[in-house]
């Protein structure tokens, strides 16, 4: 169940960057394809060749471990006026691990060639291990490597490599927020170039997602949301309105860029005013009142208190809104030793967050 809740996360991140606005080849945004979390050869000075993960699993030694490495590959397309890149979707899978084995999967992807499309042979190693650290409590790691000779820059390279880490009778620790005995553990893991985090049903704790992309346990994509706009630090009312401004001839070429890009100019331009209209916000505060409990989670990073109080527990003291209608909740620290400060019935210390910053407790 996690794994197919996970997967539009997957795939959001596997092609963050791979299109940005205004999503046309002309455009110098679109001449040369990146993406967070590329592989490259490893006698290719400077560059990332391999990722490294590292996490805990509660259960005994018969429980199974599966690993999926996904990444992308990139194809090269000829056209009359000249080559551009494409990608297609690779994943490179070790299936039923035990906790007291070592195992290694040396893999080739054989190369497609033909007088329209081009890829390379690309060759890496997908690894694992475990290590007991006490009873019932593993240690994982896993690696990917690119194993790969280098012969192109643009086509030799694992793009948007991401771990999908998926137990069937076993437990993950979160590495955010580990249980207190664990802590110390948790913080000497070595992660390198991705970071381990639970996906899937909030509270679930079979699948592990190992990204690039650093983000908080549990993320989802916002229902409001028609699909991929491939640059997810956009607001996605903007870079729609965006869209729809374009000409007929911009249009064309967006089109002829991608196929991906077609698809999502279609979908763009098939929306209606009620699905627009959505796009503009919403506001889940239907289980937040004053007296609720959260946990923090400051996004803005605008001040020091945004760093310092980040995962710290909260109550909601009262629901604010602005002359232009955002709407902010103002809490109090659980642990502030100075909220009893305040004198006839006003809170000491007040801070101010928005929805999207608090985290209701269970």
């Amino acid at each position: 169940m996690s794994l197919r809740a996970a997967e539009r996360i997957v795939q959001t991140l596997l092609y963050e960057g791979y299109l940005l606005y205004p999503y046309r080849r002309s455009s110098q945004k679109n001449r040369k394809r990146w993406s967070f979390g590329s592989l490259h050869p490893a006698d290719r000075p400077g560059e990332r060749s391999r990722i490294h993960a590292e996490c805990l699993v509660r259960g005994d030694a018969s429980a199974r471990i599966d690993v999926h490495a996904r990444f992308l590959q990139a194809v090269e397309c000829r056209s009359v006026e000249g080559a551009h890149y494409e990608a297609i979707e690779r994943t490179v899978t070790l299936e039923g691990c035990r906790l007291d084995e070592f195992i290694e999967k040396y893999f080739l992807l054989e190369p497609d060639s033909d007088a329209m499309r081009r890829t390379l042979r690309l060759s890496g190693t997908l690894g694992m291990a475990a290590r007991t650290v006490s009873q019932n409590l593993f240690r994982i790691e896993i690696e990917v490597e690119n194993g790969t000779a280098a012969l192109d820059p643009e086509l030799d390279v694992f793009a948007s490599t991401h771990l999908v880490i998926h137990t069937e009778n076993a437990e993950f620790v979160s590495l955010l927020e580990p249980p207190h005995e664990l802590a110390e553990l948790t913080a000497g893991l070595r992660n390198d170039g991705v970071f381990p985090i639970l996906v899937g049903e909030p509270g679930v704790r079979d699948t592990l997602l190992a990204s690039p992309i650093i983000l908080y346990d549990y993320p989802a994509i916002a229902p409001e949301s028609p699909g991929d706009l491939f640059d997810a630090t956009e607001i996605d009312e903007i870079l729609t309105l965006r869209i729809l401004t374009l000409t007929e001839a911009e249009k064309a070429e967006i089109r002829a860029t991608d196929p991906r890009g077609a698809r999502l100019l279609e979908r763009t331009e098939a929306l209606g005013a009620a699905e627009l209209s959505r796009l503009h916000g919403a506001l889940r505060a239907a289980e937040l009142a004053p007296g609720t409990r959260v946990r923090l989670r400051p996004r803005a990073r605008a001040d020091a208190f945004d760093i310092a109080l980040a995962g710290r527990t909260a109550t909601i003291h009262s629901i604010e809104r602005t002359l232009e209608s955002d709407v902010f909740f103002a809490v109090t620290i659980d642990d502030d030793p100075g909220a009893d400060l305040g004198e006839q019935g006003m809170i000491g210390h007040r801070f101010f967050f928005r929805a999207d910053e608090v985290e209701p407790l269970a």
